[in-house]
């Protein structure tokens, strides 16, 4: 009503964003790596070896691809790891590149050194599947989640060292990472039971919650 500017017509196109036109730009498809026999339930990167991608399957095996960005395909698949006994859910990557950390339905972790790419060890104490791992920045201390609602703090000989039962996850524990911040070291974990908690790791006790999901929280991620 007395307005000057029109409104623009419904099936006029609008033109998006500056950031997501930018986005769009930089962003071009360039090829598939094709080997997994069922489901890639995760994949795992690193800044050190940029050419380096390491992912997950349900058909029990972890991938490690060599990215061959000048080349005629976009990479190549230089060996298959196998010794989980069910599907992989999740595999994370130490920050050198040199070392992949797996977590399987099977119950198990297990560390993988890449270069040889064979097993250095598994680590078992999960009742039930475990579906995160994590490396901390220094790669001195890895953590676990998985279906029997627990969280396990582990050091990479294998050895568990502290498991959270208390003021824990009151349903599956669908995800756990660690904070990179030196200062102020925490854990944070997201569960089934729509809560997103955040743990100290001096002690492994229970810093706080984060209310607000209305349904199942699948993963979380920390800056």
């Amino acid at each position: 009503f007395g307005s000057s500017r029109s409104s623009p017509s419904p099936t006029s196109p609008r033109a998006p964003p500056t950031s997501l036109a930018a986005m769009t730009e930089s962003l071009q498809f360039r090829g598939a790596l094709t080997g997994h026999r069922n489901w890639v339930t995760s994949i795992a990167t690193t800044y050190e070896q940029s050419n380096l991608v390491v992912s997950a399957s349900r058909d029990k095996t972890l991938m490690v691809w060599e990215l061959t960005p000048d080349g005629e395909q976009v990479g190549y698949a230089r060996r298959s790891l196998t010794g989980h006994g069910q599907p992989v859910s999740s595999v994370v990557l130490s920050s050198d590149g040199q070392f992949a950390l797996s977590g399987s339905w099977d119950r198990t972790l297990r560390l993988w050194d890449l270069n040889q790419g064979a097993k250095v060890r598994a680590f078992a104490g999960h009742e039930k599947d475990v579906y995160s791992v994590a490396f901390s920045g220094d790669n001195r201390q890895i953590v676990s989640s998985g279906r029997d609602k627990t969280i396990k703090l582990w050091n990479t000989l294998g050895e568990c060292k502290y498991s959270i039962t208390e003021e824990t996850h009151t349903d599956w524990v669908s995800c756990v990472v660690f904070s990179p911040s030196a200062k102020m070291p925490l854990i944070v974990s997201a569960g089934w039971d729509k809560l997103v908690k955040v743990w100290n790791l001096s002690n492994c006790k229970l810093r706080t919650n984060l209310v607000g999901h209305g349904g199942v929280v699948y993963t979380a991620t920390v800056s």
